[in-house]
């Protein structure tokens, strides 16, 4: 069964997002991942010295989540199933990974909470109102 052309034209823009996103967070991690504390929009830091939950995340990420979802993007982009899981699987780790580290930041950093740490946390007024 063919699914519609808007439906497709979303599909793409969808993956292509996340596929930028992946390209966003890959160099970024690499940096956590040597030592180098990070900056987040809400003033916290990513410091894996100070946090040691951000050096498992960082080296996840770079071994695991980007390539797995870089991977996923270019096989549905070559019409294989596969892709579809395997994306699947890194939106659940990144998912997962944005609120871990939204928990953390509200734990340990005591961020400010602007509009700009909504948008850049967006589950962070579910975990901070539990």
């Amino acid at each position: 069964m063919e699914i519609p052309l808007i439906s497709k034209i979303i599909l793409y823009i969808d993956i292509s997002l996340l596929g930028l996103m992946c390209l966003i967070v890959w160099p970024w991690q690499f940096m956590v991942f040597r030592g180098r504390p990070m900056k987040n929009p809400d003033g916290s830091m990513d410091n894996w010295h100070e946090q040691k939950v951000f050096y498992g995340m960082a080296l996840a990420d770079i071994s695991v989540a980007v390539p797995a979802a870089l991977g996923g993007i270019a096989l549905i982009f070559f019409g294989w199933g596969l892709g579809f899981y395997l994306t699947g699987l890194a939106s659940f780790w990144f998912l997962w990974a944005n609120v871990m580290t939204t928990a953390n930041s509200l734990r340990f950093e005591n961020p400010r909470l602007t509009l700009l740490w909504f948008v850049t946390f967006p589950l962070g007024a579910i975990v901070g109102g539990v």
